[in-house]
């Protein structure tokens, strides 16, 4: 739809809010007008505008001062935009982000990959099949918690398990703070668990492995086949198939904005202390109780979370499960410091460079 368009849009309708209009303000002086990116594919984004949905890529200036792949636009985000020729625009900023669901980059570099912002609950989807992965659910977890939004557990195919209440159970004892709903997507009323996240105006992001069944919920909600979704056989066959290949969020009848993601068939850990306490808060009650304060509950003498493993009152394999998670934390950490440290380096071997660059400048002037 083309600037100037009589038809508008209310922005409420995808988040806007006071706090929001507060925070734009020093674009809006600048002439900018608000959006929100609605959909994101490598370095190709739509967003939505008061004049409707409209193709936008970030300007140099925001190329310029973007720190990292993290400061570029992800789905969810609200930008400040300037329209331009053809019914496009450039993204001149981001607004601050209110919550953001993080992973490491795939590869080497030391780098965090926005998967989707500015949400109010998480659904982790796992399938009850071949996909079932308590481990996983941990994961997930702490980089939920991280995140800043309320994470909730979804466990799809509820009809293949005839032990369910047995598996919600052990569900719960990994993820506790954090509903569980059971559905089964492709069943009449199946969905209806999820019934009561779905408000208007909040925004709920689908997160999880390739082929547990994500596009296939957003396309009943919506009535609609909007998302391309696994066959059937390799449904049946617990195999997952990568079948978004780009983030998107969209509107429900009732006004919930709902985001997909593509299957993700590696979490790389990008998250804190606090998420990580979260997800085992039993272990974090423990600590408590250990002989030493920066106990690290592995080999040290009086450590309250070994004795409870080896009572029986603490899980072995959560125990580690949750010192797995803490050393990626800690290597990421070191990583982390690594990467400031070098690239801190570099900008005073810049800055040395051009000093003396502008020492030999002023003797070659006086001489």
């Amino acid at each position: 739809m083309p600037y100037g368009s009589t038809i508008m849009i209310d922005l409420t309708e995808y988040g806007w809010n006071a706090a929001l209009a507060e925070a734009f303000e020093p674009s809006a002086n600048e002439g900018l007008i608000p959006s929100r990116v609605v959909k994101q594919s490598r370095d190709r984004s739509t967003v939505v505008t008061a004049a409707g949905e409209v193709a936008a890529e970030v300007s140099g200036r925001f190329r310029h001062r973007a720190q990292g792949p993290a400061g570029f636009p992800a789905v969810g985000d609200w930008a400040a935009v300037r329209p331009v020729e053809r019914g496009s625009c450039l993204i001149e900023a981001l607004l601050p982000r209110r919550s953001c669901f993080t992973r490491k980059a795939a590869g080497e570099a030391v780098e965090a990959q926005v998967v989707a912002s500015n949400v109010d609950s998480v659904f982790l989807v796992s399938g009850l099949d071949g996909d079932f992965n308590l481990r996983r659910i941990e994961r997930y977890l702490t980089i939920a918690w991280s995140s800043g939004a309320e994470p909730v557990i979804v466990l799809n195919k509820a009809d293949l398990r005839p032990d369910l209440a047995d598996v919600v159970a052990e569900t719960a004892l990994v993820a506790p703070g954090a509903p569980i709903v059971t559905v089964r997507a492709l069943a009449e009323g199946g969905l209806d668990g999820l019934v009561p996240y779905l408000i208007a105006g909040r925004t709920v992001a689908f997160l999880g492995s390739s082929g547990v069944g994500k596009s296939t919920m957003i396309n009943r909600l919506l009535g609609e086949d909007r998302f391309a979704t696994a066959s059937m056989s390799d449904a049946a066959a617990g195999r997952g198939r990568h079948t978004t290949t780009a983030r998107e969020l969209v509107r429900l009848p009732g006004g919930a904005l709902l985001i997909d993601t593509p299957g993700m068939r590696e979490l790389g850990l990008w998250a804190d202390d606090e998420g990580l306490d979260r997800t085992f808060d039993e272990i974090d009650g423990l600590a408590a109780r250990c002989r030493f304060p920066d106990c690290g509950h592995e080999h040290e003498p009086g450590c309250a979370v070994r004795e409870a493993v080896e009572a029986g009152t603490l899980d072995r394999r959560r125990w580690e499960s949750f010192l797995k998670l803490r050393r990626e934390l800690r290597f990421l950490e070191l990583k982390k410091d690594e990467k400031t440290r070098r690239q801190r380096e570099k900008a005073v071997g810049r800055e040395f460079h051009a000093r003396l660059k502008e020492v030999k400048k002023h003797k070659l002037r006086y001489r």
